[in-house]
């Protein structure tokens, strides 16, 4: 038993989405001691966290699985915020039914991405200047639609949300969940075979009857889907629409990626996008309460968001040093990964 359990210890520390994991861990007990248990392990806490940050977990996954094959886009910020402004303004300005203008923003979220992979796949067009460039128009489209923030969203949907199922159950860990098990499905067909592939090396990919261009676009097609739910996230939590919001998700949720043990091409699960942004989240509860904690503390003492910010973002920063030593010594595991990547692809192409 013991053995076995050395065994499954020593897989786990080869695989790319350990330093995640550890990363994870060691804030979550950091925050749980800054907090108190007491207060951490409640329903009411889980379900805070949850539904206040799923739009920044969501979007992180989605680009996890551009990351697995080889691309990025940094505009998946600011197309949270189109699928807000889209939400709010079809029922407010033209009637339209609020599913109805909800699916509506969802599929317009859907198509501003694969926008993205077809100047990325097929003009080969620099992912990252491109979707740093896009990134401003979806800016300007989303304050022409909606010149200030405004709207609001019915009480049911919101308070459906932000509602506990059986009493322990926030509503928002079921929305996780379900993207959670669609990419198992996803990853275990060829197609999910097929992304490994292509991440790995593109030209090995199509010389065993792999289209690389397909898997890609279909890569953005399904992160469209995630980023889009993660708008239809952003709009129930917020209860109203801003044009200009959660633009800076895009390189936040490349950090949390590469925080998670995740690398450009063939390497790293959904996973990996899940632990970074958890240690992310992590990192600004624990900050936020450390420093409430020494306010009350410390006689006068004054702090305001900017010390906050510091302190959070020195947190990740060391974070990302630490994937990066991790990565050093995972070198050789990551080259066996892509030759093993490579063979999947031969054995499933075609």
């Amino acid at each position: 038993m013991a053995e076995a359990i050395r065994r499954r210890w020593g897989h786990f520390r080869r695989q790319p989405v350990f330093t995640g994991f550890c990363l994870f861990m060691a804030v979550l007990a950091l925050n749980i001691i800054i907090q108190t248990p007491a207060k951490f392990f409640t329903v009411s806490n889980f379900r805070i966290l949850l539904s206040k940050n799923m739009p920044l977990i969501l979007t992180c996954l989605g680009q996890s699985v551009l990351m697995m094959c080889g691309v990025l886009d940094l505009s998946t910020g600011i197309q949270l915020a189109f699928v807000n402004v889209i939400a709010i303004m079809l029922p407010q300005e033209l009637g339209v039914p609020v599913g109805l203008g909800w699916a509506c923003a969802l599929t317009g979220g859907v198509l501003i991405s694969l926008f993205c992979g077809f100047c990325i796949v097929k003009l080969r067009l620099p992912a990252l200047l491109t979707t740093f460039s896009i990134t401003y128009i979806i800016k300007g489209v989303n304050v022409l639609i909606m010149g200030e923030p405004q709207g609001k969203v019915e009480k049911i949907i919101y308070k459906t949300y932000d509602s506990v199922l059986f009493g322990f159950l926030p509503f928002a860990a079921l929305i996780l969940l379900a993207v959670l098990l669609i990419w198992q499905y996803i990853k275990r067909t060829r197609y999910g075979r097929h992304m490994y592939a292509v991440g790995n090396n593109p030209r090995n990919a199509y010389a065993v009857g792999i289209n690389p261009e397909r898997v890609q676009m279909k890569a953005f097609l399904i992160k469209g889907f995630i980023v889009g739910l993660a708008g239809l996230c952003l709009t129930a939590s917020n209860a109203s629409g801003n044009p200009l919001q959660a633009e800076e998700y895009g390189i936040r949720s490349l950090s949390a990626c590469m925080l998670g043990g995740m690398n450009f091409g063939g390497w790293g699960t959904l996973s990996c996008g899940l632990f970074g942004a958890g240690f992310l989240v992590i990192v600004q509860n624990a900050v936020y309460y450390l420093f409430n904690f020494l306010t009350k503390a410390i006689q006068g003492l004054m702090i305001n968001s900017y010390w906050q910010n510091l302190v959070s973002d020195t947190i990740i920063f060391l974070g990302l040093l630490a994937t990066i030593i991790t990565a050093k010594a995972q070198r050789e595991t990551l080259k066996q990964g892509f030759v093993k990547q490579l063979k999947r692809g031969e054995k499933y192409g075609g």
